[in-house]
């Protein structure tokens, strides 16, 4: 498994390998290629918060009956280890390369945190590819992503635009849960994205941000990079989860940062 044990601890590694194993017995000589991505694969992955991302692409449209097995296989997986932390945090697609490449209709199997579902198209944005191109680690397979077109800058901006949104409409409704903490870490990405053109894993934006006075109410951030080094430390505290209530504002004080830092952006 290419480079994984030198990035990814124990006893995830076990974890991701037996997924993987898994994924390859049910699609056979049909699988092209799986990789991890994200904070997992860049050694940000955080127990209690960060999910277990992946993608897993065919050399043809997945069989009915194959995405059937797929679709289940995280709960299939879980029921014969109750105990493993791993199972319920992967996250990803599965479908053909050809789909993928081409933005294109197919059988698509998906895994996400709201459940999983076989579907006909995989929403994987500009932030996701650069983050597979750069920092991908091939599981199986192979490797693919010299095929795959590399994000322009417009595509980026484009995407911080949509999160700039989503973060004016929704900030407000994570509420008490840790998951509040992380929007100030989502924009602290976005700014870095925006003024280097390059991805950066959530805690090391963080860090990138404070260093450069970017964030108008810094100790909320700090707060946050404080509960994202060490989640299930925090998960249940009271306290913790009281003041998750409260940072809404801050949020979007950060988030005004972003969207002048947009704005520069789309007139420089």
């Amino acid at each position: 498994m290419n480079e994984i044990s030198s990035i990814v601890p124990e006893p995830l590694q076990t974890s991701v390998r037996k997924m993987t194993a898994r994924i390859g017995s049910i699609l056979g000589s049909g699988l092209l290629s799986a990789y991890l991505y994200g904070s997992a694969a860049c050694g940000d992955f955080r127990p209690g918060w960060s999910d277990i991302d992946i993608l897993v692409l065919t050399s043809g449209t997945i069989s009915v009956p194959a995405a059937e097995r797929l679709v289940s296989l995280r709960q299939e997986m879980l029921s014969e280890e109750p105990d493993n932390i791993y199972y319920r945090s992967f996250e990803g697609g599965m479908l053909s390369l050809d789909a993928f490449r081409n933005n294109a209709p197919d059988r698509v199997v998906y895994w996400g945190t709201s459940g999983e579902r076989i579907s006909e198209r995989y929403d994987f944005n500009s932030f996701s590819r650069l983050s597979l191109i750069d920092s991908g680690i091939l599981l199986s397979g192979e490797d693919v992503r010299g095929k795959l077109p590399v994000p322009s800058f417009d595509e980026l901006k484009k995407d911080v635009a949509a999160h700039l949104d989503t973060i004016r409409k929704y900030a407000h409704l994570s509420g008490r849960s840790l998951y509040s903490f992380g929007w100030m870490l989502d924009i602290s990405r976005c700014l870095y994205t925006l003024m280097t053109g390059k991805i950066a894993p959530k805690t090391a934006a963080g860090e990138w941000a404070l260093e450069q006075g970017l964030c108008p109410v810094p100790e909320v951030l700090e707060y946050a990079l404080k509960i994202r080094r060490s989640p299930l430390l925090f998960r249940d505290d009271p306290d913790v989860q009281e003041f998750a209530g409260s940072i809404n504002d801050a949020v979007q004080k950060y988030a005004d940062v972003l969207e002048a830092a947009m704005h520069r952006s789309s007139i420089s």
